[in-house]
Parts: C-alpha cells; structure tokens; sequence
C-alpha cells in the first residue's frame, strides 16, 4: 500500500465500497470542516483502471463532501476542480475480500450501517471466501449477529427494502427470515391490503407457526387416495386436513420416498431438514450434480416442503474451486423407517406423558416454556394493550402499574436468558434452543424464580376488560388508589353530567353538588380537580377512584354500559356456582353495586 495525492476527477465510489449504488449520503457533519480545512484522513483506494481512475473502497462521504466544496469554489472562481487533490492510500491488486472488509470497518465506525445494507455487505465477503468466524473476528460482532445479519437473506427482495425503509421492524422482520417464500409472498398480500389485518412482531410467529390448519396443496402424496379426511372453506378454494397426525404420516411416508428417488438419480447426498430447522440459503452455494451437491428436503411445521436441489456448503464450494473433494458424505440407508420412527415416538410420548402426572412441578416449567417460545401445538397471543388515542395511550404507558411490571418483566427476561430489548416475555425471543432449551432453563431455576416467569407470562397474556381481570383484582384485594390517580386524561374523556354530579357529591359533598347542579360540565371537573389536589381553598380528597375502577367495581347510574360492573357480575355468577349460593345473597350483592339514591 502507498500513500499519493490523487485529484477529485480520477476517484469514483467503488463497487465493493458498502455506500455504492445508494443515494448520496448525508455529509452535513463533516462538511464545514472540509470547507475550513480540507481532507485530513486519507481515503482508501483500489489501484487505477484502464482509464486511471482509482475506486474508493474506503471515504465515499468525505469524496462526497469534497465534490460539494469543489462545486461551491468553482461557482465562486476560486478554483479548478481538476485541481483539487485527495490524500489516498493506495491498496495492493487483487484483494476483493480485503476492500469489502475495509468499506465495512470504515462505515460501521462512523455511522450504523442499517442491517440490510450490512447483508449486502456480508455476503459479498462469504462469496469471496470469507467463514462467519472471520468476519465476526475482523468486526469484533458475535457469531450470533452475524448469522442473524446473513438470514435476511432467506427474505424477498421487497421485505427487505420494506426494512431497509423502516415501514415492518426488527422482529417481524426475524421471524419472516423463518417464513417459506409462499408464506412471505402470503405476508406480503396481507400488508398490501389496506383492509386485511397483517400479522406483525410476535403475533407473526403465531401466524407463522401456531396452527394446525394444514392445506391440502401442501400435501406431496395423492390426496384422492388419502385415508384421513379433508375440510373446505365456505367458498370451497381451500381445502385443509381435520387429522394433522394422519397428515404427517402420508407427508412422512411421501417424503421418504421422494428421498430414495433422488438417490436413485444419482445425487450424492439428500439432507431432510427438519420443522425445528431451516434451510439457511446464505450458508450453501449452488453445485452440480456432478460436483458433489445434494438436495436438501426443507420441511415446514406448517406442512410446506421445499426441494433444494443442487447445493453444497459454502466452504465445500471453496474445496471445489481448488480442486478438491467435496467431502460429501456417502449416503447410507437410515436405521429407522419413517413408520417405525412414529412407532417409537408415539410410544414414548404415552410413557412421558403419563409420567408427567406425578411431576407436577416439571409440567408446570414445561407450560411455562411453551407459552414463552411457542410450538406447532401452542398458540399464545399477547395482551396488545391496543388504543387509537394516543393520550390514553400515554397515560397507560407512563402509570405506575406498567413501570413496575415492566421492571420484572426485565428481571425475568434476564433470569431466562433473553436479551434485555426484548419486548416482551411471551412470543419467543429468536432463542436458538427453542422449548427444549428454555425448559432445561426453567428447570434449574427454584420453585419462586419459576413462578415469577409465570406471573408475567400471565400478565402479558391477561386480555383487558375480561372478567379474569375482575376476578384477578378481586381475590387479590387490589386497592386501585396504590396505582392510579385522577389526571387530564380521565377528565378530557368526562363527558357525561350526570356522572360528573355523582362524582361531585363524592368528592365535595351533597351540598357542593346541589349548588352546582346547574352548571357546565368544565365547572364540575374544575371542582372535581381542586378538591383532589387541594386547590383553591378546597378540602383535599385522598385516594378517590371512580367507582368503576374499584374492585369490586359499581355504576353512577341505572343505565348501564359499564364494562367492569358486567364483568363483576360473571365473576358473581361464577362463585355462585362454584359455592352453591342462594339467589338471595347474590341478589343483596347486585344491590349494593346499583347506585344509591342522592
């Protein structure tokens, strides 16, 4: 490498240069210290073309910024652009790896090179021969990182110019890395239609892979000769499989036989990849037949299978290059049959599942596993504490209940080993051990580090107005003046004056309503919020919460159209039943939720 002086008309942004091909990026921060003093820092530069030009590997903003400075004294007459001269490091021929790597370094330190972009970059460097151990090396990243920076390759383009806009984040954007391309192209319709609900973050994954609705198109044997039965949608398009089990026993038995068939042409190899795994396409390159690839049976716990045909790992692709072995291992005949293999599973899952009855703490981390990552059998869909007001929104956001379960759910995500952003506990985390893994966690936990994983689990899955909230609040004892207080919020949505005069007698007293029975409903909540913050001469009232946010809750009026009061009364119905109450008590209760005479 050499050091020179090379003036602004020979340099252009090259291709391997991570900022090629995109729009002129933002120099406003180093632009004024260009204009005072010129480049400092050289730039880093291929050796020159044919035409003896040099290709910037490494200083597209500060070219850029040079470019501007140039136009603005030219306009000015103070100099010949063809004059101007940039301090360049010179790098030796022939080393594409080296300057892609070098982009990088240069990029990444001065501004976060959004995630696409560093794919774009990191498979440049695995094409040029470059493993994930070394590129995690040379940029001092976790191997994890970079693997999960590669798997955007598994995306449709549009995903990840989606992405690369900010329009889907970062979750949505990992759990469709796990998506078939029919699925993202199913994703895709749904995120065009403006009246279609789409899947996103974690409800994603249960879209993904919660059900068991398995279509009938994913079925690779002859549905006409199948002996389990079908159901078709109202319109008839789709069909689906009312037997999973007797679904995967035909898939299993048609994959199988597919895999005899791709030997028996001659392949040296063909790989089935199992549901709990997937079909990394940046870790394989495309190889002949007669080169050593094989076929890779990429198979769905949605029922899809995918053929990859032709394919070998990038680093038997290397050998290959040289003029190596492939190493391909020689296919052998696998000790189980697919019908024996479910012979042998179903006969353990009876033993375990039996045995389980007498663990009750084991099957208690298990549900708890289940529930955080998910399987082909669980769907747990979180509470999406959803509000078109945005002051409401923020009042939820900023109240005490939400910062106190916030901070254990933290703990929590901690304790189990998940990342710290991670928004919430249910859903799954990306984590690479799936159920088994996280079950082996809950596992060496004790019994109270355990049920605290299940408090927040629970609270994240709590649905918002249901009567398990009021039966929750209610055995618990919930004193909601320890958690809330009166703000604008709550007196911005006050609208009705019959229920601002009973909350005025509440607060100020009988009297204080009587005289002020004909004023504007602004009156009574000023007078609402003076007594509550002991304003304006007024007595001040502690720990005063609307009837309907108590536990148990009660009305202002007869006229119904109370959300708590209604769920109040499943949880009433529900005792009744359970403890074999007469009518008359419960009667008596119902009473004294009904507002009382002024």
């Amino acid at each position: 490498m050499k050091l020179d002086h090379i003036p602004l008309h020979l340099l252009y942004v090259d291709k391997t240069n991570m900022r090629f091909g995109r729009k002129v990026p933002d120099v406003s921060d180093i632009l004024p210290t260009i204009r005072a003093r010129g480049v400092i820092q050289t730039l880093l530069v291929r050796p020159p073309d044919a035409e003896g030009r040099f290709g910037i590997v490494a200083g597209s903003r500060r070219f850029h910024a040079s470019r501007i400075v140039a136009d603005e004294r030219r306009e000015a007459g103070d100099i010949d652009p063809e004059a101007l001269l940039l301090p360049c490091a010179i790098m030796e021929d022939g080393d594409d790896a080296a300057a892609i790597e070098a982009s990088m370094i240069e990029n990444m330190a001065r501004l976060d090179a959004e995630e696409v972009r560093q794919w774009e970059s990191f498979t440049r460097l695995v094409r040029e021969g470059r493993g994930v151990e070394e590129i995690a090396m040379t940029f001092g990243l976790p191997e994890l990182s970079i693997r999960r920076v590669l798997a955007l390759g598994n995306l449709l383009p549009r995903i990840r110019e989606l992405y690369r806009a900010e329009r889907i984040d970062r979750i949505t954007v990992r759990h469709l890395t796990l998506a078939s391309k029919s699925q993202q192209k199913a994703w895709l319709a749904l995120f065009d239609d403006a009246d279609a609900y789409v899947p996103t973050g974690h409800q994603l994954k249960a879209w993904l892979f919660g059900g068991q609705s398995i279509p009938a198109r994913f079925a690779l044997f002859d549905i006409d000769g199948f002996g389990g039965a079908t159901i078709a949608d109202l319109f008839g398009e789709d069909r689906y499989f009312a037997d999973p089990d007797a679904f995967w026993t035909a898939q299993n038995a048609a994959i199988e036989t597919a895999r005899a068939a791709y030997l028996q042409q001659g392949w040296s190899d063909v790989v089935v990849v199992p549901p709990a795994e997937h079909f990394q396409s940046w870790e394989f390159e495309k190889a002949a037949k007669r080169k050593g690839g094989r076929v890779y049976i990429d198979v769905r716990g949605t029922g899809e299978v995918t053929f990859h045909e032709g394919y070998v790992t990038r680093a038997e692709a290397r050998r290959i290059e040289r003029g190596e072995a492939a190493c391909a291992p020689k296919a052998q005949r696998p000790e189980l049959t697919s019908t024996l293999q479910t012979y042998v599973d179903l006969h353990r899952h009876a033993a375990v599942r039996a045995a389980l009855i007498g663990h009750p703490a084991l099957a208690l981390r298990l549900m708890a596993a289940h529930a955080i990552v998910g399987s082909p059998l669980w769907t747990v869909r979180l509470e999406p504490q959803a509000t078109r007001n945005d002051e409401v929104r923020e009042s939820v956001e900023t109240c005490r209940g939400e910062a106190v379960f916030d901070a254990e759910r933290r703990l929590v995500l901690d304790t189990i080993g998940f990342a710290a952003e991670e928004p919430t506990v249910t859903g799954g985390s990306g984590d690479d051990h799936g159920v088994e893994g996280l079950f082996l966690r809950l596992v060496a936990l004790p019994d109270e580090a355990v049920m605290r994983v299940v408090a927040v689990l629970m609270g994240e899955t709590l649905a918002a107005g249901s009567a398990a909230v009021e039966a929750v609040g209610e055995e618990i004892g919930i004193a909601m003046a320890d958690w809330w207080q009166a703000d604008e919020v709550l007196f911005a949505l006050l609208r009705d004056r019959e229920v601002l005069g009973r909350m005025t007698a509440e607060v100020a007293g009988e009297t204080v309503a009587h005289a002020n029975a004909g004023e504007k409903s602004k009156t009574l909540k000023r007078i609402i919020a003076d007594h509550l913050e002991g304003a304006e001469g007024r007595d001040k009232v502690e720990r005063w919460v609307p009837r309907w946010m108590q536990f148990p809750p009660s009305a202002y009026t007869e006229r119904g159209g109370v959300g708590t009061v209604a769920a109040h009364g499943k949880v009433m119905a529900a005792r009744q039943t359970a403890s074999g109450r007469g009518t008359a008590e419960l009667e008596k209760e119902e009473d004294r939720l009904m507002p009382q005479a002024a």
